[in-house]
This record gives structure tokens, C-alpha cells and sequence, in this order.
């Protein structure tokens, strides 16, 4: 039986780099006759498809980081000066207003802050009395406690009389006294008391682990991390967006972070953890929330009309003037038509418009984006959040339009230092010690990478931190939410 030298010989290394039909490799089928000609293009740059990925940055704007030794931190803040209440009822005899007071800060003793002999003002937002107090008269127990005020009233006999009917509800505030001659003053005193608040840390965790095997076949590619760095890294840009991702989780937890048991929140009994208030939870629940801001959907008055009904609210609250607005892109948008709205008739009429101090032209690029602006006595800086748009965080859910955050600082009395401290109405405090800084935390274990711990053959890269948001004066807090 002859030989058959019908099929082609093996593949023969050639000394030089010479492309040849006896040295040319696959890459599928591994024999000869391939439908590639050539070696692939390998790219060895990243492609950043999604930009920079971080998301953190936010609390470093508006805040800052203090350290702190104990499980939680407590911080007290004042109530208002002036005395007043709007859980008032006029009562049957059109001369007694029964005030119920306020549940959850008052004792078995608690009285009503109302006094004799002083002069006050009562309303039931159309009618309104002014009327001179007779008797007090406290009752009840705790978290039930009423008061009976009787007054007497300067123009007319009765409060009904003033157009006030009997069991209506009403409201009460006091803005004077006024005493006969010869007379004793005021029989009682008001003690001022506080509101106080706290916020326990939580424990955050993450690792990133790589085998040694793996760890020995080393494979170099081109990288710019999000944290400026760039050049040739192998296993380790794993650990280094591991490590990106965990400074993220670190903000984002103090924003989103919920606290067991609130806002209706469920945990199991087993489960040891009591979370924290984050920013959302802490405006939630004691802060202000505008649904549904009209924005490009109304735009002109109507938007101006909407963000007016938030500078009543501010009216009422601390009254502070600096304020930040951290936006969606939509809701940046809206702001922006708002105010171009009341600057040269809006967009429609660009060839006229006056954004700002200059004046545009017809060949001129027109800004329609505006950082800040004023209104009434308040200035607002405002700016795109990243985590509010980012397709994997809350731009996935579409239900936080955005937040406002008063500048400056604000004095509160500090229970662990026993005095009165100025802080930022937004930071983060975190675990320190001279033994321990637990603010960010990082170590390696295992038997790879220079790391000799323990028996396992992979090198574990660990993350920790421990921390807690304080959100002081939330009352002066907005935010804004959307309805999908």
C-alpha cells in the first residue's frame, strides 16, 4: 500500500519572522487551512464606555468627615423661641381653647407654655381674635396632656362672636402680656427645652479575592482608573475597582441608609443590626418634601409659582440664605427653563435674550444652563448629582428629582463634649481611635501576593469602615420627589 502525501505536512516553526504557509496558527480549529489569515487585533486599552463610574464626591462638597469614639453620636437642636400651637380647639362656651400638646416630648408634668396675663393671637385662617389670657387650667397624662385656656377677648365677648364657632380648630400663638398697676408678674416660667437626636454608625464591609493560579499567569492591560491613576496592571484592576466600588458604597449608604423600624421598615428578629439615618430618611422624617416640581411640564409661572411655594416653606423654617441644589438632569433642566423663562421672554426669543451680565449675539453660542440664581432674599448654587442619573443607581428608579441643602454651619450642643459646637448641617462621622481608624479601613490575608496569614492559596484584599451621617437642621431640608 502506497503512502498517501495527499494532505499537507505539519506546521514547521520558522527561525525567522517570516509569514509562511508551514508556520501559520490558528486560532479556532487548530489545523492549517483557517479562515484567518493574520493574528487578531488585540486592543490593550480599556474602552470607558460608561465615562467615570464613581459616583462618591457629594458628601465631600457639602460636608465633612469627623471622627468619633462611641456607638452613637447625639446632638441636640432648639426648639422655636415664641410660643405657639396649632392643635387648638375653641370650645362649647365660645371662651375656652383646649390645646392638645404636642405627643412624644412631654412628661406627666408638662404644661402648656401659655401664661396668664398674656396676650394672644387665635385664627382659624379666615377669622382671627386677638384675646387676652384669664386661666390656664392643665390636665391629663402623658402623650394625652390638654390645657383649657380662658380667654377674654379685647373687641368682642366671645370668640364666637369674632366669627370664630364653637369646636372649630384653630390656631394660637402668643405676642405679649399686659398687667395692671400695682400687680404681681407672671406666676410660673418658662423653661426652654430641646429636641435631641441621634444616629448610630454602621458597619460596612467588601473583599476581593484572587487565586494564586491565577495570580501566577500574569496578563498586562492598559487602564485608567477613576481615581487618576493609569498605566499597565494586571489581577489587580480587579481589586482596584472593588476598591472604587466600596468608597461609592461608603456615600451612597450614608445617603440612602434606614434605620430599623422606620419609615415602616421591616427586619428580622435574628438579625443584630440597627441601621442609620441617611440623608432621604432624615428629610423623610423631619425635613420638607416637594412632589412633582412643574418645571418644563408648566414652565414660566408655573414653575416660578411651585419653587415660591418652597421659599414660604423656607420662610418658616431657619430662614437660611445660601442654599445648594444637587439635581436629576431633567429637574436641572426645568430649573434652567424656569429661570430663562424670566430672562428675555425664554428660548423662544434667543436672539434677544439677556442670560446673566452679557448680552448675546446672533453668532454667539448661547448659555441656557445657569449655576445660580436669586430669589427673594435667598441665593441658590445648583448643580447635576451623578447619582441621581447614573442608569445603575437612582437615575434606574426615576424617584428622587433632587435635594436642597443649606450652606453654612450650625450650632448644636454636643452631649459627648458637653458644650456648644459649630458643624456643617450635613457630615459624616466615623469610628477612630488611637488603636483603631476605622474611616477606611484595608488589608490583605492569604498565602499570594505577598501575604503569608494563612493556608488559603489566594490573596483576599479586605475593606471596612464604620460610619453615620448627621443631618442637622433638617427642618431647613428639601426634598424633591417625583411621582411615577
Amino acid at each position: 500500500m502506497g503512502l498517501d502525501n495527499s494532505k499537507a505536512p505539519g506546521l514547521s516553526p520558522s527561525q525567522d519572522k517570516v509569514a509562511l504557509s508551514s508556520n501559520y496558527m490558528s486560532f479556532t480549529d487548530g489545523t492549517r487551512d483557517f479562515a484567518q489569515q493574520y493574528l487578531p487585533e488585540l486592543y490593550e486599552a480599556e474602552v470607558e464606555r460608561f465615562g467615570n463610574r464613581t459616583l462618591s464626591g457629594f458628601l465631600r462638597m457639602v460636608g465633612a468627615e469627623m471622627p468619633m469614639t462611641s456607638d452613637q453620636v447625639i446632638w441636640s437642636e432648639q426648639n422655636r423661641l415664641h410660643v405657639s400651637y396649632d392643635t387648638a380647639v375653641v370650645g362649647t362656651n365660645g371662651t375656652i381653647v383646649t390645646v392638645t400638646l404636642p405627643a412624644g416630648n412631654q412628661g406627666a408634668t408638662d404644661d402648656c407654655a401659655i401664661r396668664v396675663g398674656q396676650t394672644v393671637v387665635v385664627s382659624d385662617g379666615l377669622n382671627t381674635v386677638k384675646a387676652k389670657v384669664r386661666t390656664v387650667t392643665n390636665s391629663g397624662a402623658a402623650g394625652s396632656r390638654v390645657a383649657a385656656v380662658a380667654v377674654d377677648t379685647y373687641q368682642v365677648a366671645e370668640l364666637n362672636a369674632g366669627g370664630l364657632a364653637d369646636t372649630t380648630a384653630v390656631k394660637i400663638f402668643v405676642y405679649g402680656s399686659e398687667f395692671a398697676k400695682g400687680t404681681s408678674g407672671m406666676s410660673t416660667a418658662i423653661e426652654p427645652n430641646f429636641t435631641q437626636f441621634n444616629n448610630k454608625p454602621i458597619i460596612l464591609k467588601d473583599f476581593y479575592e484572587v487565586s494564586g493560579s491565577d495570580a501566577a499567569q500574569i496578563g498586562w492591560v492598559e487602564v485608567a482608573t477613576e481615581d487618576g491613576t493609569s498605566g499597565y496592571m494586571w489581577y489587580l484592576k480587579a481589586e482596584s475597582e472593588t476598591r472604587l466600588r466600596f468608597e461609592d458604597y461608603l456615600e451612597m449608604s450614608m445617603v440612602e441608609a434606614e434605620k430599623k423600624g422606620a419609615n415602616g421598615s421591616t427586619q428580622l428578629a435574628a438579625d443584630k443590626t440597627e441601621g442609620s439615618e441617611g440623608l432621604f430618611a432624615a428629610i423623610e422624617d423631619r425635613g420638607n418634601i416637594y412632589n412633582d416640581f412643574a418645571g418644563a411640564a408648566a414652565p414660566g409661572s408655573g414653575a416660578l409659582g411651585d419653587f415660591d411655594a418652597i421659599l414660604k416653606q423656607l420662610d418658616k423654617q431657619g430662614a437660611i440664605e445660601e442654599n445648594m441644589l444637587f439635581l436629576s438632569r431633567a429637574t436641572a433642566l426645568d430649573f434652567d427653563d424656569m429661570i430663562a423663562a424670566q430672562a428675555g421672554g425664554g428660548y423662544a426669543s434667543t436672539a434677544n435674550a439677556s442670560y446673566g451680565l452679557f448680552n448675546n449675539e446672533e453668532d454667539m453660542a448661547l448659555n441656557f444652563g445657569f449655576s445660580g440664581f436669586r430669589r427673594g432674599s435667598y441665593d441658590f448654587y445648583k448643580t447635576d448629582w451623578k447619582y441621581l442619573n447614573d442608569a445603575s443607581t437612582r437615575g434606574l428608579t426615576g424617584d428622587i428629582d433632587g435635594v436642597m441643602i443649606p450652606a453654612g454651619t450650625s450650632t448644636v450642643y454636643d452631649q459627648m463634649l458637653g458644650q456648644n459646637i459649630r458643624r456643617p448641617f450635613l457630615h459624616v462621622r466615623y469610628r477612630a481611635s488611637e488603636a483603631d481608624d476605622r474611616r477606611m479601613k484595608s488589608w490583605i490575608t492569604g498565602s499570594v501576593g505577598g501575604a503569608y496569614t494563612s493556608s488559603l492559596d489566594a490573596m483576599q484584599v479586605h475593606f471596612l469602615s464604620e460610619r453615620c451621617l448627621c443631618v442637622q437642621g433638617a427642618n431647613n431640608f428639601v426634598l424633591f420627589k417625583s411621582t411615577i
